[in-house]
């Protein structure tokens, strides 16, 4: 184990080839950057009323993340995080394209004026693989691990999507964070599952001990060297971060030790924090002189400048680099300022990767084709897409070969593809959805599960904060291609943590499609086209749906598609037509639902025969506002129909817009029917069947519309 950043060069392992330890060439290009980082810290200080958008800057950490930038390759992938300026001039990116950034103008390389500075993502063949960053603290680990939970994956199947270097060099994955996140529960879960399957990623910590006005002591009973103690199987290296020497030899070690060994390690290096938090949050308002003092003793640059004085290089050529830095940041600011700002025309730009599946194709009712229940037609579709994409992989909270799901929808397909490809996690509903951003960046196709509805909201950090906004904020660089199934829905004494709807919350989340399924055929075209679909995508699986247990729920089971049906997500289906008579005589009105309402609702239309029209959604997220405008206008009532709470329910925002949408052709007011506004649903059938809808209580409502 490396006990302290002298101990690195026991190391066997060369760190790239036989490189060398820093010589002059390396330390004079080091001076440059932290030169170059410094100016450009200065010259934001100095025009505080043009730099208005928030930003930090890397004074006092510029050794560690040069001497790391400087050695991480086009085949590695990266994810720095907002104070990682310095990184991101060692890896090749200018001073222009950051400050770009910094003023949010058109031309910025990383997110088109969208994104905060130090905030960046690329996929240029001559940099570091560097997919979407998010400012929340932490966050980026569990991301970060899923890239090199792919880079594994790739490696042993040894597809063709894995980048090595020219020589074969393995590619490693760096996940730069500061010593106040962590403290985050999902860091934990990513150095967890990293010491688990024993990944390929360094886990870099800039420790300078504040976290924002928090110090060391109020924050953590251990530094992260002493927290990763706890993870056995987590390498762990200790290195002075004020010191490049220090820091190169020491990243060239922990780089070499993960390129070679493919197992996971953290670096804790300790830096002086020298700028303020950030532009907006001074550094004046809450430290001392005496702290202030502290830390500018540790300043990296006059330390560099001291050994290069050292090393024989002269004063002037010194004040040469340090008088160019400075001339070249003014130019590159310059022109930065005077940089074209975004057109408000593309504001809508990349919000979703274009989708390849936009018509319904394949056999939906191939000739004799078997019936088959919801939960079967999933699991052959997840079968045939593991069959046809050897970078498909299903993971989660038993669906591995011993059990296959707690509602069997993974069986058999554990033993059929193996432990690398179906395999348990732990319960981390965070790593499980977070990790899905980092395998997609390296082409990885995952399908993961969260067991119940219910429990989804731990990964709701990953999901509003990585994935959403990856594909937007990246400017179409880095959309998520992620198919999460999630089990939902009562279904008979589930209880109130086994039968909740949650779909309202899901659609609040701007930047991923939402799926409901509510039958047999329907599951497994959408679980194609989801899996096909290059954007996060949300299948909503009715538990009470799964096996047509449900009285009434007979019409979920279908003949089974053939392996080449797909079914757009966005298009919604007519399963009840009303009579052409009635809706002449305006005798008619139709329902809007999905999941187990579609079953309430055609129980309910058997009292009003010709009368009733149900459109059965299918899809959330892209909704299908024509046909359901089209059918609202013909009839001119409407129920808008959920399994969900009503209050403030995605239900009733649809009544809303079909209010505005169908106003002058409506007979009577959109009328919405759900569950009771309760907290949960009880475990009682009884009082479960007190809060659900049913088809009686439908049947009321379409009698009270019919007749108003």
């Amino acid at each position: 184990m490396f006990k302290d950043s002298t101990s690195v060069s026991t190391l066997k392992a060369p760190a790239e080839g036989n490189r060398k330890p820093a010589g002059n060439r390396d330390l004079l290009q080091a001076y440059r950057l932290m030169c170059e980082a410094a100016a450009m810290a200065a010259v934001y200080e100095a025009n505080r009323p043009i730099c208005k958008y928030v930003h930090s800057t890397s004074r006092g950490h510029e050794a560690i993340q040069i001497a790391t930038g400087l050695q991480l390759r086009p085949w590695d992938y990266a994810s720095p995080y907002y104070r990682d300026d310095s990184m991101l001039l060692a890896m090749g990116f200018s001073p222009y394209e950051l400050m770009l950034q910094l003023l949010a103008k058109a031309e910025d390389p990383f997110s088109g004026g969208r994104s905060y500075y130090a905030h960046p993502n690329s996929n240029r063949p001559d940099r570091p693989k560097i997919p979407h960053q998010s400012s929340a603290t932490g966050m980026q680990v569990i991301p970060a691990t899923g890239m090199a939970q792919g880079l594994q994956y790739l490696a042993q199947l040894r597809l063709s999507l894995l980048q090595t270097g020219p020589d074969g060099e393995m590619p490693v994955v760096l996940c730069s964070l500061g010593d106040g996140s962590v403290t985050e529960g999902e860091v934990s879960e990513a150095l967890q599952f990293a010491v688990l399957k024993q990944l390929p990623i360094i886990y870099l910590v800039q420790d300078n001990e504040w976290g924002i006005s928090v110090t060391a002591a109020e924050a953590r009973a251990m530094d992260a060297y002493e927290y990763a103690a706890g993870f056995k199987g987590l390498e762990r290296m200790r290195v002075d971060g004020s010191d490049f020497e220090a820091s190169y030899a020491g990243m060239a070690a922990a780089i070499s030790y993960v390129r070679h060994e493919r197992r996971p390690i953290l670096v804790q290096a300790t830096v002086p924090l020298l700028g303020h938090h950030t532009s907006g949050v001074r550094k004046e308002w809450y430290r001392g002189a005496d702290d202030l003092e502290k830390h500018a003793k540790d300043d990296p640059i006059p330390k560099l400048r001291q050994l290069l004085r050292k090393k024989g290089v002269t004063e002037a050529k010194l004040a040469e680099i340090e008088s160019e830095a400075t001339t070249y940041i003014q130019q590159c600011f310059d022109k930065a300022v005077n940089a074209a700002n975004p057109d408000p025309a593309t504001i809508h730009d990349h919000v979703f990767a274009p989708t390849p599946v936009t018509a319904e194709s394949g056999d939906r009712t191939p000739a004799g084709g078997q019936k088959v229940v919801m939960v079967d037609a999933a699991l052959h579709a997840v079968e045939e897409i593991m069959q046809a994409y050897p970078e498909a992989i299903l993971y989660g909270q038993d669906v591995g070969r011993r059990l296959g799901g707690v509602f069997r929808e993974a069986a058999t397909l554990g033993d059929k593809f193996g432990d690398h490809r179906v395999y348990n996690t732990a319960i981390q509903e965070a790593y499980i959805i977070g990790s899905t951003a980092g395998l997609s960046a390296t082409g990885v196709k995952p399908i993961v599960e969260v067991q119940f509805a219910d429990y989804i909201y731990p990964g709701f950090n990953q999901l509003v904060t990585e994935i959403s906004k990856s594909c937007y904020l990246s400017n179409g660089k880095y959309p998520v291609q992620t198919l999460i199934r999630v089990p939902i829905g009562a279904y008979g004494g589930g209880g109130p943590y086994h039968s909740g709807s949650m779909e309202s919350t899901l659609l609040t989340v701007k930047g991923i499609k939402v799926v409901y399924p509510s039958n047999a055929a329907d599951m497994k075209g959408l679980m194609k086209a989801a899996f096909l679909d290059p954007n996060p995508v949300v299948m909503l699986e009715h538990k009470g749906l799964y096996w047509s247990k449900v009285p009434g729920a007979q019409d979920a089971m279908t003949i089974e598609p053939a392996a080449d049906y797909v079914l757009p997500l966005g298009k919604g289906n007519i399963v009840l037509q009303a009579h052409p008579k009635d809706v002449a005589r305006g005798n008619s009105m139709c329902v809007i639902t999905y999941g187990m309402g579609v079953y309430w609702a055609k129980a309910a239309a058997k009292n009003f025969p010709g009368n009733v029209e149900i459109i059965d959604l299918r899809t959330l997220f892209p909704l299908d506002e024509t046909l359901i405008f089209e059918t609202v206008k013909k009839h001119g009532k409407c129920l808008v129909l959920t399994e969900e709470q009503l209050n403030n329910s995605f239900a009733e925002a649809l009544a809303g817009r079909i209010q505005k949408a169908c106003f002058r052709q409506l007979d009577a007011p959109v009328y919405t029917l759900g569950a009771l506004d309760l907290p949960a649903v009880p475990l009682n059938t009884g009082l479960e069947a007190a809060m659900l809808p049913n088809p009686d209580k439908v049947a009321a409502a379409i009698h009270e519309l019919l007749n108003y």
